[in-house]
């Protein structure tokens, strides 16, 4: 009984990791990208700690209303929404999108070039973005790779106590034959 109780729970455990590293990484091979929302410029639409599931998008394809996901700077992203597209005026090929938070009063200070656009969110994962951002740096790193050793030595403990019950009983059973050979019983 209490082997089927921890089988059971190691099981949901191993597929609990293994939805959540589907969720921050599997995605990718469908073609999304994953991204935390860290603050609360898009509300009520994009909740602060949620993950972001963004897709590529043609260019042609953004129009206004349409929420992108940009890179702001080399190392900061945003997600707003476009508010206003406007062509360049020496070569109409070159589009920038005029953006807004939902939650913002004013309109971003700066346009983003279409080069700048990663995608557009297709889907969200409400508070999950706290995990993930835990788990990216230090010490939430060490604490996700200490529970996946953890959770790996749980799968294999009831094996290897599995293999020392069947020992003792294989030795058991050896010595009692032997007890029963040198007084003349039959074992069987």
């Amino acid at each position: 009984m209490l082997k089927k109780i921890w089988n059971t729970l190691t099981t949901v455990l191993v597929t609990l990791v293994v939805i959540l590293a589907i969720l921050l990484a599997g995605v990718r091979v469908a073609g999304l990208q994953v991204y935390t929302v860290l603050s609360g410029s898009m509300e009520p639409t994009y909740h602060t700690g949620s993950l972001i599931y963004v897709k590529k998008i043609a260019t042609e394809d953004i129009t206004e209303g349409t929420p992108i996901t940009f890179m702001l700077s080399e190392d900061t992203i945003a997600t707003h929404r476009v508010v206003g597209v406007v062509p360049d005026e020496n070569d109409p090929s070159v589009v920038r999108f005029r953006t807004k938070g939902d939650a913002n009063e004013a309109e971003d200070g700066s346009l983003v070039h279409y080069k700048n656009v990663i995608g557009t969110p297709v889907f969200t994962i409400p508070k999950l973005g706290y995990v993930a951002n835990y788990i990216q740096k230090p010490p939430g790193m060490y604490v996700a790779i200490s529970a996946g050793a953890f959770l790996m030595l749980l799968m294999f403990i009831p094996d290897l106590f599995a293999s020392d019950d069947k020992d003792k009983e294989k030795k058991l059973s050896e010595s009692s034959s032997e007890a029963c050979e040198e007084s003349g019983d039959d074992p069987k």
